[in-house]
């Protein structure tokens, strides 16, 4: 199997209702990418956001006691923001040496809720995660089929930290047109032992895949990732959250 990932450049700077399925075809014809079917798009949330109008506007904001008491606490973080991440947040998993992180209403844990101040469209503004990224990509998806006639996958991706590790890696947020696992029980490993728990994470592995060409001071939103054999379906982001019954660490 050889995998190839071409980012795809030309997006314009995006602005809250911009039609982005169809921004992201020209911009896939501007850049002479030949799409097939079976192939992958995965698209930056930032842009999906900005699209979507998920921008709050921090001169309004009133921080809470415990906004200003947390944002106190950290290194230089604007109490408006802090409490902008609050109301995205159903619960502080962790509050030490400067870092906050929770858990947001579809069960990412991640750091400030997603709430993100780089790159974005004016002072005082933060970009929020996208309400529902799943079907944001199926959006996507479906403008890419109806225009360009081919069935791709679409991946929704945002940078997240992670446990035990070092280092920021892209994670998948929403999926459309493909199972975001690669379901490996069954099958045999080099010895003839069967294999019972190899699960794995493939949305989240293509995201991670397509961030190395995805760099933000270039301003590349978007990617193509074509050779990669997945398990077409409906798509479901929200599956790669693991259940709290099966969570050892919270």
């Amino acid at each position: 199997m050889t995998i190839s990932i071409n980012p795809i450049e030309g997006l314009p700077l995006i602005k809250p209702g911009d039609d982005l399925p169809a921004l992201i075809v020209d911009a896939i014809r501007q850049s002479g990418l030949e799409l097939a079917t079976g192939d992958v798009l995965v698209i930056c949330q930032k842009v999906v956001s900005k699209a979507e109008g998920r921008i709050a506007d921090l001169t309004p904001i009133q921080p809470s006691v415990l906004a200003n008491a947390i944002a106190a606490t950290t290194s230089g973080k604007d109490p408006r923001a802090v409490e902008v991440i609050l109301r995205e947040t159903t619960r502080i998993v962790r509050m030490d040496r400067g870092h906050l992180i929770v858990e947001t209403g579809p069960g990412w844990v991640c750091a400030n809720a997603g709430v993100d101040e780089s790159n974005n469209i004016g002072p005082d503004t933060v970009i929020l995660l996208p309400r529902d990224p799943d079907a944001s990509a199926e959006a996507i998806r479906r403008r890419v089929r109806e225009t360009l006639a081919v069935e791709v996958a679409v991946i929704i991706s945002d940078t997240f930290g992670r446990p035990f590790r070092e280092g920021l890696l892209d994670i998948a947020l929403g999926v459309a047109g493909m199972d975001p696992f690669l379901d490996e029980r069954g099958q045999y490993d080099l010895n003839g032992r069967e294999l019972h728990h190899t699960i794995l994470a493939a949305a989240d592995a293509l995201a991670a895949t397509a961030g190395l060409v995805m760099r933000k001071g270039a301003g590349i939103a978007a990617a193509h990732v074509s050779g990669f054999e997945f398990t077409a379906g409906d798509g479901n982001g929200r599956r790669l959250v693991r259940s709290r019954e099966f969570d050892l660490f919270r």
